[in-house]
């Protein structure tokens, strides 16, 4: 019987359920008789076969897990071994930090203990000293600390003041130097020959016949020419040459281009001088425009209107004192933009104002200083008031408004001083200086006048007692005028007349 259910069992794991099915019917209709000798039977055999299978690969299988098991049991306890000896390693790590936290514990008591045994001593030999002092001084506590106060404050007065003198004295030598060093950098970036100014031009003439066509039939061609260029021509000054003579540089220059055009040419007729002069003006103004972005280029100023940089532009036929000032500009801006690296100043500032602040000297429509004229210039082209400033103030008219302002001065005033900047003598400069004051004395009325600011103003000091009030305007009026007609100087001449009236009373 117990043979019948395994061959069940194993028949229904492995073979379809109708073969088991009859396998069991067959089973059950015998099972009164005699049980059979079914071992030969082919699906016993199988049937075994199988099993033996089975228990095979069960037993791989639990081999296996075995295995499995006991290398994690063998890790599980490696594992375990090196935890527990790293806790033994920190806990005896641990026991000798509190060995030694207990000794440093102990050092700690034992020092606080000394100290607190010095620090008594300490007090009771300074409550000593104290008792012996008041008893040999007769003075109580307060009464010598005063004393003692006041002794120390005298001579840290003294030491101070030694030493605040000292301080001064240091101060001032090193930033007497530190100047001359930063002047000299700043001088170092620019020293060139001057270029001598003059009022006139010259043109060569090769052929003697050309003088005739020059003036032409009654004069009207060199009439002409002299009304559309506004120069004078003088033909016979000099042999072989044609003077130009105009005080304004750029008409100058278009009449000197204009007439050698004309004698290349060799048709000199009213038509040929009209064409010629309005030639060379065109000529002259691309010439300005390109020198006034050259020069903006130069310095690195960028962003200001194109119509400033055209009168910039002009700068190159504009002397002063015999400085070009195409080149006293750059100049000027190099040794600015030195200083304001130097002293920590706006560069950007500086540069502009350096740039612009002879620019009134090339605007000849206009009435005033070239200070004043440049100023309302600015201001009509949007120039920043930080820039105008430092034109305004670069004569030092008024205060400076700012660092950057005095350093654009400062820079003016080196170029100008420099040796071999400016081409008038001292015998010129001196005949100038006394011509203006000849010039104001001659009028009735003037008690002395002064020649000041380098010939740019005379001060007139007339008689209370001969010209009033009303007449002393006249009187400022009717000076500039003769200085204007009768002499020659650059730029302007500011004219102030004084009236003072004194009126003293004699006390007996």
């Amino acid at each position: 019987m117990t043979l019948n259910i395994l061959i069940i069992i194993i028949l229904s794991a492995t073979l379809p359920s109708a073969v088991v099915y009859y396998v069991v019917t067959k089973l059950s209709a015998n099972k009164t008789s005699a049980e059979p000798d079914v071992s030969k039977e082919t699906i016993v055999l199988e049937s075994r076969a199988k099993a033996r299978e089975i228990l095979a690969d069960a037993k791989n299988q639990a081999i296996r897990l075995k295995a499995e098991t006991d290398e994690e049991l063998r890790k599980s306890k490696s594992q375990l071994a090196s935890q527990e000896k790293q806790l033994a390693i920190s806990q005896s790590q641990l026991e000798e930090k509190e060995k030694q936290l207990a000794s440093s514990t102990q050092s700690a008591k034992d020092i606080k203990e000394s100290l607190e045994k010095k620090r008594e001593e300490i007090d009771r030999l300074y409550r000593e000293q104290k008792d012996k002092l008041e008893q040999v001084a007769s003075l109580t506590k307060a009464e010598a600390r005063e004393q003692l106060l006041e002794a120390v404050d005298h001579d840290l007065s003294k030491e101070k003041g030694k030493r605040i003198r000292q301080l001064e004295e240091e101060l001032k030598s090193v930033a007497k130097l530190r100047s001359k060093e930063i002047l000299l950098d700043a001088m170092r970036y620019d020293a060139r020959d001057y270029v001598v100014e003059y009022s006139t031009s010259r043109v060569k003439l090769e052929d003697p016949e050309m003088k005739g066509r020059i003036i032409g039939k009654e004069g009207r061609n060199i009439k002409l020419f002299e009304e559309l260029t506004g120069v004078e021509l003088e033909l016979d000054a000099s042999p072989g040459t044609i003077i130009i003579s105009c005080f304004d540089p750029i008409r100058r220059q278009i009449a000197k281009e204009a007439l050698e055009h004309l004698l290349k040419d060799g048709r000199i007729q009213p038509s040929r001088i009209e064409d010629s002069v309005a030639d060379a003006t065109k000529n002259i103004e691309k010439t300005i425009q390109k020198e006034g972005d050259n020069l903006c280029h130069k310095v690195g100023v960028y962003d200001i209107p194109k119509d400033v940089i055209n009168t910039l532009g002009r700068f190159k036929y504009r002397f002063s004192y015999g400085q070009n000032m195409t080149e006293h500009t750059l100049e000027v801006t190099r040794i600015g933009a030195s200083l304001a690296h130097e002293l920590g100043a706006d560069v950007n500032i500086v540069k502009m104002g350096c740039l612009l602040h002879d620019i009134g000297k090339v605007i000849s429509d206009e009435e005033g200083s070239h200070v004043d004229i440049g100023v309302d210039y600015l201001n009509k082209h949007g120039i920043p008031t930080d820039v105008v400033n430092c034109v305004a103030e670069h004569h030092e008219d008024r205060p400076f408004s700012s660092l950057e302002s005095a350093l654009v001065a400062l820079a003016d005033q080196i170029s100008g001083a420099r040796p071999g900047s400016r081409s008038e003598d001292y015998e010129s400069y001196v005949k100038r200086m006394k011509d203006l004051e000849e010039a104001a004395n001659s009028f009735d009325g003037v008690d002395k006048a002064f020649a000041v600011s380098a010939g740019r103003e005379v001060r007139v000091y007339v008689k209370p007692d001969v010209v009033d009030d009303d007449s002393t305007a006249l009187l400022a009026r009717e000076i500039a005028r003769k200085i204007e007609l009768e002499q020659t100087y650059p730029g302007v001449v500011k004219v102030t007349a004084i009236r003072e009236t004194r009126v003293s009373h004699t006390a007996k």
